[in-house]
């Protein structure tokens, strides 16, 4: 984020749902749904990119690693990265599988071992 803009480098995670995500080609993918924050240490891990589906049909949700998004105040969004297909290849969790992410070991790996080509250092 910007602290030119705000004053200050803090955001409340309620003004972070919901709000836009590009890639670098300045194309939406999605809004960030929800932020996977870790209990203990207090830093956010993930931010939960949704895409696709219409009207909420048949969509998914991304665990992007938090590190991966920067804040464009000119975008007044977040950008990532990769382009569409990387995202599209990357994993992706139903409504159902995104209350066990934090429990289920195999999907953390999954996660690593996707985002560690991008050089996403693992979280643990």
């Amino acid at each position: 984020m910007n602290s030119a803009t705000s004053g200050h480098h803090l955001i409340l995670g309620s003004r972070v749902t919901h709000t836009p995500v590009f890639n670098r080609a300045g194309d939406k993918i999605g809004h960030v749904e929800d932020l996977s924050i870790d209990k203990v240490s207090g830093q956010v891990v993930y931010a939960i990119v949704a895409f696709g589906g219409f009207l909420g049909i048949g969509e998914r949700w991304h665990p992007l690693p938090w590190s991966m998004l920067d804040y464009e105040p000119e975008r007044n969004g977040y950008v990532v990265g990769l382009d569409k297909a990387e995202l599209e290849k990357a994993p992706s969790l139903t409504s159902g599988e995104l209350e066990e992410l934090g429990a289920r070991e195999s999907m953390r790996t999954e996660l690593f071992e996707y985002y560690a080509r991008y050089g996403v250092p693992p979280y643990v």
